[in-house]
């Protein structure tokens, strides 16, 4: 039997329910700008080059600050990072809904990454400690996740009311309130711990981490811009070699900012390379889903935004059956049938057409989002879970940066292929070139419905529809690839991850056997040891 003292009371639960606020508002923050992107412009007038580090810098800093920021937390204290983060994010919120320039927006946004990098980690680390109990953490670290694909989803729905009847900043205040309750709540309900043998956080270490992680991100995404050019190839191969760098230098620290250790539990590594997998076929589809629903069906972002909502709590309820599941059954099989059911999902996308209406794309999501959300939660939860009580910041960093690889691959590799075939379908529909007019119709959707209403009459129609059709060619293209792509994962997730048990497993076992439990915090630092205090542990 598990020791009763150890399982997480309904303060736990309400702290888990503060923890996931700002785990949601990072994820919104990404959507949000997109939608406010055209009013920005009018507004600010910035450059193109400014506009693509306007949408950028925040995903940039939050990728590059992910690793340091987890070692942080471990070192000066979970909480007080959290907080400070909050206050952090909240302060910046403000300075991006009130930038007047160009320059200050991006200064303001980049801040915000920085800030929102302190907050993933520290939550989840901090839901590691708050959980001790195996089946308990499972389901936390469920919900933890859902938050951000609600975050995900919320944004565009919440961003297009406010953005219809308020000025682009309104979609930033958001973030206000929310960090004010984290700062006055967060005290009250958090535990605090830090890693009394944690060292110094080694600086050098530190800049290697955010050199490679910064290239290879950037490489993925200029390719998924611009396809694959001399200077992003040069981006992920630097990155590639610096990343290599820092890897061998953390084998030869006392204290390193990541232990490569971890890599050896098997749960740890096969976790996490699936986890990867996952998010890249997950984000990749769904870049082009959303901008099909948007372009190609003529949606508003809000609309949009509600016809991907029900796949985001299709993905949620999948994902809080599969934890109940973890423990009982072999992971291997949880995650081998949620990619199976994600291929029926690329499957039902083989129809898609121009003249498809949104409700395939739903059938298609929701399966999707059914068979890989539970698959990012649970991975999630083996990789945090897999490590020791004291490494829970930099493995929840590890798991956040994994995510982000995942995202910005997907988005590469979808968006390219998606490229070429849009090329090709419009090359087929006009051979001799492009109509007068229509200048870089041949490589957007968005150019050729701009040059499309510049063509009078049934040339612009023509035109329109081409690019339209060449499109959904290259959605169904993308998910004639990911289908049978998914069910081989499938088969090698089960041959990979056979005989690996959750981390919870084994704890469990450890438990039934008597063994005393590692303690999960610091004397005196626990939420459950004593009374709390706004300065407990800081």
């Amino acid at each position: 039997m598990h020791d009763t003292s150890l399982r997480a009371t309904k303060r736990e639960w309400v702290g888990l329910a503060v923890l996931t606020l700002p785990s949601m508002l990072v994820t919104m923050d990404l959507t949000l700008l997109h939608l406010a992107v055209p009013q920005i412009g009018a507004d600010l007038g910035p450059s193109s080059s400014q506009l693509l580090w306007i949408t950028d810098i925040y995903g940039f800093a939050i990728a590059g600050f992910l690793i340091t920021m987890g070692t942080l937390g471990d070192r000066v204290g979970r909480r007080l990072l959290l907080l400070l983060g909050a206050a952090a994010f909240g302060v910046a919120s403000v300075l991006t809904a009130y930038a007047r320039t160009p320059e200050m927006l991006i200064v303001a946004r980049a801040l915000l990454g920085v800030a929102g990098a302190s907050l993933a980690p520290s939550t989840l680390s901090l839901v590691r400690h708050m959980f001790p109990v195996p089946a308990q953490r499972t389901t936390a670290v469920t919900v933890w996740s859902s938050s951000f694909m609600l975050g995900g989803a919320l944004g565009p729905v919440v961003g297009g009311v406010l953005l219809q009847y308020f000025w682009w900043g309104s979609v930033f205040l958001l973030a206000v309130p929310v960090m004010v309750l984290l700062l006055v709540l967060g005290p009250l309900l958090l535990p605090e711990y830090r890693n009394p043998q944690g060292g110094r956080v080694d600086f050098t270490s530190s800049v290697l981490s955010m050199v490679a992680v910064l290239a290879v991100i950037y490489g993925f995404k200029e390719m998924a811009k611009h396809g694959p050019e001399p200077v992003s190839a040069t981006a992920v191969v630097v990155g590639a070699v610096v990343g290599f760098v820092f890897v061998r230098r953390q084998r030869g620290l006392a204290h390193p900012l990541l232990d490569i250790r971890l890599f050896a539990n098997r749960a740890f590594s096969a976790s996490l390379m699936t986890l990867l997998v996952t998010v890249m076929f997950l984000m990749g589809l769904q870049f082009l889903i959303a901008q099909f629903l948007q372009s190609a069906l003529g949606l508003s972002p809000l609309r949009t935004g509600m016809w991907i909502f029900p796949a985001v709590v299709a993905g949620m309820i999948a994902a809080l059956a599969a934890s109940t599941l973890m423990g009982r059954v072999p992971p291997a099989y949880l995650f081998g049938a949620g990619m199976a059911l994600a291929a029926v999902g690329f499957a039902v996308l083989w129809g898609v057409s121009a003249d498809t209406g949104p409700g395939l794309v739903l059938t298609a999501s929701v399966l999707m989002f059914a068979g890989l959300a539970p698959i990012s939660a649970l991975g999630t939860d083996m990789v945090v879970g897999s490590a020791p009580p004291e490494r829970a910041g930099p493995s929840a960093a590890l798991s956040e940066t994994c995510i982000e690889f995942g995202g910005a691959l997907g988005i590469a590799v979808v968006g390219s292929l998606a490229t070429v075939v849009y090329r090709a379908g419009m090359a087929d529909a006009y051979p001799g070139g492009m109509p007068a007019g229509a200048a870089g119709a041949d490589d957007t959707l968005a150019a050729a419905l701009e040059g499309a209403a510049r063509l009078p009459g049934e040339a612009g129609t023509a035109l329109a529809d081409a690019a339209r059709e060449a499109f959904a060619r290259g959605l169904q293209i993308n998910a004639f690839v990911a289908a049978p792509l998914m069910l081989a994962l499938a088969v090698g997730a089960v041959l990979l991850l056979r005989g690996v048990k959750p981390a919870a497993h084994e704890e469990h076992e450890e438990h039934e056997e008597g063994a005393a439990p590692a303690p999960a915090h610091t004397p005196g630092a626990g939420a459950r040891d004593h009374a709390p205090s706004a300065g407990d542990g800081v």
